[in-house]
């Protein structure tokens, strides 16, 4: 008889990103309501999402612990918490310090921001050697318009190709990139600290589509998070802003955290000899 693998100790976040036109407040109130284990904040021009003190009442009032803090890496958010990016990335790491946030999901940076693109591999790990909190680079995409594409992160935005103490995996992302999944996984190894869990087909947009509704291996990374006893977060990052209702919207986000849950429990060990 083969014996069914214990879920792996890694809890199933909602990113705040994932009620996105709605408030970094509603994202609590629906995590809360749907069960899920803790949200990622996305700090972003949501007052809510940049006021440490407010966010410790939001959680405080939902009971629903924040797991993880992604740091303002967005073109819409150059000027959210200075426009120093090391500034930026400090003022991540103070806000989970402070939440009680293992993880800072953070972004490699824009071309155009030569000199931190330049520091960015040794301040990352020096910032990782000051501090209990993962910091996990996540990986990227080329931009792409018609038959034109552009490396826009740097050093680049395939993550693996530099040394980093933690990895984010983004599913969405690998498939904008047109990119094979699992083969980056392969490389992040025991550095793979956190997962972005949606969905994509391949389009040169980033869709964050809900886990199953595309053609990236969603079910096949959970199950293989759970035979290899990952301990990380599994965040839920999908788009919902053309959701019609807010009943859509947490029909969408119930789906996304039932297939992950399902998926993490569905792993089988070999059958004994």
């Amino acid at each position: 008889m083969a014996e069914p693998v214990c879920i792996p100790d890694a809890k199933v976040a909602l990113s705040t990103a994932s009620v996105y036109p709605e408030s970094t407040a509603t994202a609590f109130e629906i995590a809360a309501r749907l069960g899920y284990d803790g949200v990622e904040v996305m700090v972003w021009t949501d007052p809510v999402s940049q006021d440490i003190e407010a966010l410790r009442r939001l959680s405080d009032y939902h009971r629903i612990p924040i797991l993880a803090v992604h740091a303002p890496c967005l073109l819409i958010t150059q000027r959210v918490w200075s426009t120093d990016p090391w500034v930026k990335l400090q003022r991540a790491q103070a806000a989970a310090e402070k939440l009680g946030a293992t993880t800072v999901v953070v972004h490699p940076p824009f071309r155009w921001q030569r000199q931190y693109a330049r520091d960015f591999v040794t301040g990352i790990w020096r910032m990782a050697n000051e501090t209990d909190v993962r910091f996990a680079v996540e990986n990227m995409y080329p931009w792409r318009y018609r038959d034109r594409e552009m490396l826009a992160y740097a050093p680049d935005w395939d993550v693996t190709k530099e040394d980093y103490r933690h990895f984010t995996i983004d599913l969405s992302h690998s498939a904008t990139a047109r990119s094979d999944a699992m083969h980056m996984v392969d490389r992040m190894g025991d550095r793979l600290g956190h997962v972005h869990l949606a969905d994509g087909r391949g389009s040169a947009k980033d869709e964050h589509l809900v886990p199953g509704r595309g053609s990236q291996p969603c079910a096949e990374l959970l199950e293989r998070l759970a035979l290899t006893g990952f301990d990380g977060h599994v965040v839920i990052e999908v788009n919902t802003r053309r959701a019609m209702s807010g009943a859509e919207r947490e029909a969408d986000l119930a789906e996304a955290l039932a297939f992950t849950r399902l998926h993490l429990a569905s792993a089988v060990k070999v059958p004994r000899p």
